[in-house]
């Protein structure tokens, strides 16, 4: 999975993927215009929308309505250092979809390969720097 970043001006940075543009921005507070979302808001919404398709998919292989059905997700952090301590992901259901499948939906959220990837401290991170020729 290789990806390219690119500074498009001033405070953007964006990641060219596939055939996709992948814009952020620093808050106006931070500098930047507010345009997209902060970097950090991506990795934060990666959680829950991964969680989600896994979510999505239980429900589309069982045959079960998917409609009303949201995730909720929220964070506690760190007083000192402002990391995340804990993220909990809420998922709420509407009062028809199947008390039976209930424990099966989180355990199917829990499946999420971003999480599982934060839980088992993988990536092992490489920054190097090259230099560019002439035609990069």
């Amino acid at each position: 999975m290789d990806m390219e970043i690119v500074f498009p001006g001033g405070k953007r940075v964006d990641a060219l993927y596939k055939d996709f543009t992948i814009g952020t921005d620093q808050s106006v507070r931070g500098g930047g215009e507010g345009s997209s979302p902060e970097p950090f808001d991506l990795f934060f919404a990666s959680l829950g929308t991964c969680a989600g398709i896994y979510v999505l998919s239980f429900c589309q292989y069982h045959d079960l309505p998917s409609e009303g059905i949201r995730l909720y997700q929220t964070t506690k952090r760190d007083p000192e250092t402002n990391l995340f301590q804990k993220l909990k992901i809420d998922i709420s259901v509407p009062v028809t979809f199947p008390e039976k499948y209930h424990k099966a939906l989180v355990r199917s959220a829990e499946q999420c390969t971003v999480k599982k990837h934060i839980a088992m401290g993988l990536p092992e991170f490489e920054v190097t720097i090259s230099s560019q020729t002439e035609n990069q």
